[in-house]
């Protein structure tokens, strides 16, 4: 019985070490082998067909069978007085009455949920060019925005893809329920017209950037660090050099030089703001922000889509595209670091550009 128990044991130990080994070759295979030119697909949903569904089910489970019936006979005779409607103003337009009627206008909603350095804008990228291809000035553009800010080129090149719909006159609507601060705010400012929700946190037109020095640090324990550059200003500050005033300055100018181009941008496309007011790297609630005319309107963006589910055909559009098993790995551990880096920012009021 000893044998055996120690037979098994050796097999549990030896099953083991070989699954261990395959995942770990597997992971190394799947990061070796990434596909040349992955493409992603988009993926289409029908929000319109969602809330009629909701309400078929709630109104079913709440009338009585005559109820209905009634109902179904009233909405039969809708059908056919809107068709034979619909046929009128065909023919008042001169049109024949094989012309099919006026299409439906549809909004199509794209999400946006950015980092830091704004990665998800190659999403929106695709997103923007595939609604290009389909979409009129009669439908619009609805964009579900959240973001505390980052990077400046890259949230910079995600407005300029909004940009692109307003100059095919594709009108663009920008919803912000809970944050879109500097950065955030950048691309939310593009809009043809902005909605939030009372408490949601707008503004932080400005520009921060913070480096840790460690040149004492290394002094003190006797480690030198040498940096060479061409150029008088290819670098300002650094980690582990010592920092010049002439640098600083520099780089502080750099900073007013960004703050100027994020004001301009703002005020180009909402010429009704007073940019010296809100450029000051604040921020503000919904409300408030309102009053400042930063949004247009308060209202979450699910009531925006309820209140047009009847009139317009809504489809959300979002684009994916297929992960290895190490970039998976990857970006979880990236999401994870974003996140404690968010809640630290917004803990301190802090929306970086």
């Amino acid at each position: 019985m000893e044998f055996l128990y120690e037979y098994g044991l050796f097999l549990a130990k030896a099953i083991t070490l070989v699954v261990t080994i395959f995942a770990i070759v597997a992971v190394v295979t799947s990061s070796a082998m990434k596909p040349m030119g992955k493409k992603g697909e988009l993926e289409l949903n029908d929000l319109s067909e969602e809330f009629s569904d909701v309400e078929e089910d709630i109104t079913h489970y709440l009338l009585s069978k005559d109820e209905l019936k009634e109902k179904e006979k009233k909405d039969k005779k809708a059908a056919k007085d809107k068709a034979k409607a619909d046929k009128k103003a065909a023919k008042l337009a001169g049109n024949n009455e094989d012309i099919s009627p006026k299409a439906e206008p549809k909004i199509f909603v794209v999400d946006f949920n950015g980092s830091i350095d704004a990665r998800e804008v190659s999403a929106l990228r695709e997103e923007v060019s595939a609604i290009l291809t389909v979409a009129t000035p009669e439908d619009e553009v609805f964009i579900r925005l959240e973001s505390g800010g980052g990077m400046v080129h890259g949230y910079g090149l995600a407005a300029s893809q909004l940009d692109r719909l307003r100059q095919h006159n594709i009108p663009l609507t920008a919803s912000v329920d809970k944050v879109a601060a500097s950065g955030g705010y950048m691309m939310a400012c593009v809009a043809n017209n902005i909605i939030s929700a009372p408490f949601a946190i707008l503004g932080s037109i400005g520009v921060i950037a913070q480096v840790p020095n460690f040149h004492k640090l290394l002094k003190k324990n006797d480690i030198d660090y040498e940096q060479f550059t061409a150029g008088e200003f290819k670098r300002t500050v650094t980690m582990f050099g010592e920092n010049t005033d002439k640098g600083r300055e520099k780089f502080t100018e750099e900073l007013e030089e960004t703050h100027v181009l994020f004001k301009d941008f703002v005020r180009e496309r909402r010429p009704s703001l007073d940019i010296d007011k809100v450029a000051t790297g604040e921020h503000w609630f919904g409300s408030t922000a309102k009053d400042l005319g930063l949004v247009d309107e308060i209202q979450t963006s699910d009531d925006f889509l309820q209140s047009r589910s009847k009139s317009h055909k809504i489809i959300a559009l979002k684009y994916v595209t297929k992960k290895t098993l190490a970039e998976k790995f990857s970006k979880a551990a990236s999401l994870s670091v974003d996140s404690i880096f968010s809640k630290i920012w917004q803990n301190n009021r802090i929306f970086p550009s």
